[in-house]
């Protein structure tokens, strides 16, 4: 053999990695992130079928009734007991998004926001928006895509006491409305304020002006 070609041999099994895992990091390195990368599919996997079994047919059937329930008390009642709860601050806070997050589900919600006055509508998105996650501790469908922050919440607590679970969630669910209240009064005040401090005075009361004869033609038409 030419000096040329046990040269570029020698090169050659240099280069060759051993197939034994256990004595060549390389191929340990290889193995540990094949495994690994299926790993994380698997686990995948088994997430998705949790899901298929548990919480997507509860998701199902929790919209199927609220859908029924609606039909049932009828759109019309629904839409009165919503322009109700927007007459005062602690029910257009509490109540109103409620409701709203109940019946509409994220992110249609925020639509009965066309039921307020102008210089409302910043505290009730702020209100609203801030109970689309404690609603899912007893109502999961309003916000199914963000489930993960309820179950997180839980996931702790049901470790400790499995059968805390329900207290949790009622005790959640109520926090949360106590919140969404002090948030909406809080924002009705800064959006008054700047307002105010903005020059916009007039322009509000025009705003005002229209929200209540708008009202008073859609009342006339329902006599009607």
């Amino acid at each position: 053999m030419t000096p040329l070609l046990a040269t570029l041999a020698g090169g050659w099994q240099t280069l060759m990695v051993p197939l034994d895992v256990k004595s060549n990091p390389v191929m340990q390195g290889i193995t540990w992130f094949a495994t690994h990368f299926i790993g994380l599919f698997k686990a995948g996997a088994e997430s998705f079928v949790d899901l298929s079994t548990g919480v997507i047919p509860l998701l199902l059937v929790l919209i199927t009734f609220m859908n029924a329930l609606t039909t049932w008390i009828g759109e019309k009642r629904v839409t009165r007991a919503v322009q109700w709860a927007g007459k005062y601050a602690v029910t257009r806070y509490t109540i109103m998004p409620m409701l709203a997050v109940i019946m509409l589900t994220n992110p249609m919600c925020y639509t009965f926001g066309r039921f307020l006055p102008e210089r409302y509508k910043p505290a009730y998105y702020d209100a609203t928006v801030s109970f689309v996650h404690p609603v899912t501790s007893i109502f999961p469908h309003a916000n199914g895509a963000e489930l993960f922050v309820w179950t997180g919440v839980s996931a702790g607590v049901m470790k400790v006491d499995g059968g805390a679970y329900a207290r949790l969630a009622v005790l959640y669910f109520l926090v949360g409305l106590i919140v969404i209240l002090m948030r909406g009064l809080v924002t009705q005040w800064i959006t008054a304020f700047l307002i105010k401090r903005g020059g916009h005075t007039e322009t509000f009361k025009k705003y005002d002006a229209d929200y209540a004869a708008s009202r008073l033609e859609s009342a006339e038409g329902a006599v009607a």
